[in-house]
């Protein structure tokens, strides 16, 4: 059968509506789409691991006779099977079993299991593993390499194996620069070693697309023409000589490039770097009053109502001694107070306008809007930012992000943008000591905290879970809270997390910083946008769950104000080497740049950015730790096919190579 890489992947046998609806949830719409699922790691099924030398956080192919099983009730009923290999046991546990599955898993038979090794209560354990039973003692296993896929719920690793063996026997496009061969190979290889020069091959084509379609953006939008606001004298310098503070010289260059771009008729695209508590959204403020001099409105866009309400506060507190309104706009208010500001935003009553996706409905309609500043951009998909350019006549853009982006990618990730870096803290501001500890030493913590908070200061809690779960081993906030309540009796502490109504979010953490709760219990929800100068503490359990990036802005927290900051890691027993060398570099170092170059060693795609949630820097291939040093090489060749002139060997290359990366992408590689 002849493959369309475009077709719908609902051609392959035994796909059915509901199927193809569970894999729309991946992203998986055509057979592109499915060749493009690549596995996330493969499982080396070659050697079986004596179960003596199991470690926990490792993940392990074992095998062994059932010696017995029982039902175990803990916070839920579990199934557990004890095998042995004759020299030491391992329990499987079954959170979800079946009585067939019970009887298939009974003494006296033999088991291979894939999982991954971790203490369930004192015994090393594995929970949910792949596992096939035998009758008698198995022969050798086969050699293989099995892919484990990034799934979603009701579609297993069987299931997707089946689908993907299935692309094997379609007939694909052989063209030069066409990937399929390569594709296929990785969804069954036959050595590791290639494994890598493959996947490095196909990220070099998905790194160039990238860059191609971003420098192709820049040279559309040097087309448009957009609203020129040169300087005029007046509110700016008011402005600068209201501040309570002095301007670093670092944020005097950002304003100063920035308002450098805002006297073209070129559209801006400037991203604004700068460390946690650097001081970019004064840069963000000086920017708008430009706007503002013309008698124009500028939109600040954050991704959370938390940060959003905290630039209401910043803004308000600078403006509107200026005579300059601001207004916030989130999906929370009620339906009343929305119908006042959005009548009032397109009457111009409004200059500065803050809000959250509220901002891309339609019925936002801007009076005139020259400028818009979008917070944590990476948080937002190109198509949510489109969404708020297109209320303006290509107004300017300002992108701002705390999260600092290893200098090696910028080149590449940020072709299409200008980009500005504050690489100096404010002055007065304090050192975050920074101490790593074991769970075990949580009770000393807590009698320091009593002390910290009995001399009139503020801390924070970090717990990676909202409520208990069976299969991670953590403290969740909400036990943290009971836990902290009982201990501290005479402390106010509060509770946050994701799973709370906006309003109730925005009111605890006003009421945080008013000094009307002492401590804060929270998820990671308090990652960014939490300003409180008098919060000198915090505290985060089950720090090696976290990334390096993620622990950074979560210790900038604290060490806002003039006070000595300290910042306790807490980990559980068994930490991995990675986990070790991250907690180890963000005790170390406060520089978030270094961090965010370690953290792209440490963890690899996705997770510098956050960016398997934003949709913005999502590639499919390109493993960002891994194929960094790709870039000098993506950057000569990409700026060699843009040049190709159109009927050449090369831009023949170019079309093939966008009409696979390009369309494979439809968030960020749209051409």
């Amino acid at each position: 059968m002849a493959a369309d890489p475009q077709g719908s992947v609902a051609q392959l046998k035994g796909i059915g509506p509901k199927l193809q609806e569970t894999l729309e949830r991946l992203g998986i719409y055509r057979l592109l789409d499915l060749l493009i699922h690549l596995p996330a790691r493969y499982q080396d099924r070659s050697k079986i691991t004596p179960l003596s030398a199991l470690r926990a956080g490792e993940e392990a192919f074992v095998e062994g006779e059932i010696i017995g099983s029982k039902i175990a009730f803990g916070r839920s009923r579990s199934l557990e099977v004890l095998i042995s290999d004759g020299h030491r046991d391992l329990r499987l546990r079954f959170f979800h079993f079946n009585k067939a599955q019970q009887r298939n898993l009974e003494a006296g038979k033999y088991v291979r299991a894939f999982g991954n090794v971790a203490f369930i209560g004192r015994h090393l354990a594995m929970a949910h593993p792949e596992y096939q039973i035998f009758d008698e003692t198995p022969q050798p296993p086969k050699p293989e390499l099995i892919p484990v896929y990034p799934t979603t719920q009701g579609l297993g690793q069987a299931r997707l194996r089946n689908l993907t063996r299935a692309l094997q026997l379609l007939s694909w496009p052989t063209e030069a620069g066409t990937p399929f061969e390569k594709l296929l190979y990785l969804h069954k290889p036959d050595d590791l070693k290639r494994i890598d020069e493959v996947t490095e091959a196909l990220a070099l084509d998905e790194l160039c697309a990238y860059y191609v379609v971003m420098k192709r953006r820049a040279l559309k939008r040097r087309k448009q023409q957009a609203l020129a606001l040169p300087q005029k004298a007046g509110l700016g310098r008011q402005l600068r000589d209201n501040l309570a503070f002095q301007l670093t010289r670092a944020q005097g260059r950002v304003i100063r490039e920035t308002l450098a771009d805002l006297e073209n008729d070129v559209p801006m695209l400037r991203l604004v770097q700068g460390d946690v508590g650097s001081g970019k959204t004064i840069v963000a403020a000086f920017a708008a009053i430009r706007a503002i001099e013309h008698g124009c409105q500028t939109a600040v866009m954050a991704p959370t109502e938390l940060l959003a309400e905290q630039h209401q506060l910043n803004f308000q507190q600078w403006l509107e001694p200026l005579g300059i309104r601001v207004a916030l706009l989130t999906g929370q208010m009620s339906a009343k107070a929305q119908r006042e500001v959005l009548a009032d935003i397109e009457n111009g009553e409004v200059q500065v306008v803050i809000g959250t996706h509220a901002l891309f409905q339609d019925k936002v309609v801007f009076n005139k809007l020259a400028l818009v500043i979008i917070d944590e951009q990476h948080r937002f998909g190109v198509h949510q930012r489109m969404a708020l350019q297109n209320k303006g006549a290509f107004p300017h853009q300002l992108v701002m992000t705390a999260t600092p982006i290893p200098r090696t990618l910028t080149m590449t990730l940020y072709a299409d943008m200008d980009v500005s870096v504050i690489d100096e803290l404010p002055k007065g501001r304090q050192p975050i000591t920074t101490h790593t500890a074991a769970q075990s030493k949580r009770d000393e913590l807590i009698a320091r905290l009593a002390q910290i908070l009995n001399q009139g200061q503020q801390a924070y809690w970090v717990c990676t879970l909202i409520e208990p779960s069976e299969e991670i081993e953590a403290l969740s906030a909400e036990e943290a809270f009971g836990l902290l309540t009982q201990a501290l009796p005479n402390a106010k502490v509060a509770l946050l997390h994701g799973r709370m109504k906006g309003d109730e979010k925005v009111e605890v953490m006003r009421a945080f910083k008013a000094g009307d709760y002492q401590l804060l219990v929270a998820t990671t929800v308090v990652e960014v946008g939490v300003d409180v100068p008098n919060a000198t503490h915090m505290f985060i359990e089950n720090a090696e769950r976290l990334g390096l990036a993620q622990l950074h802005q979560l210790r900038g927290r604290v060490g806002r104000g003039s006070l000595a900051s300290r910042c306790f890691l807490l980990f559980k027993p068994g930490v991995s080497q990675t986990g070790q060398h991250r907690l180890n570099a963000l005790r170390e170092s406060q520089d978030g740049f270094y961090l965010a170059e370690q953290d792209l060693k440490l963890r690899g795609p996705g997770d510098i950015l956050g960016t398997r949630q934003s949709g913005e820097q999502s590639f499919k291939i390109a493993d960002l730790g891994e194929h960094a040093h790709l870039m000098p090489r993506v950057v000569k060749r990409s700026e060699a096919l843009l040049t190709a002139p159109q009927g050449s060997d090369d831009h023949a290359y170019l079309l093939r190579l966008l009409n696979t990366w390009a369309a494979s992408d439809n968030e960020h590689l749209s051409v």
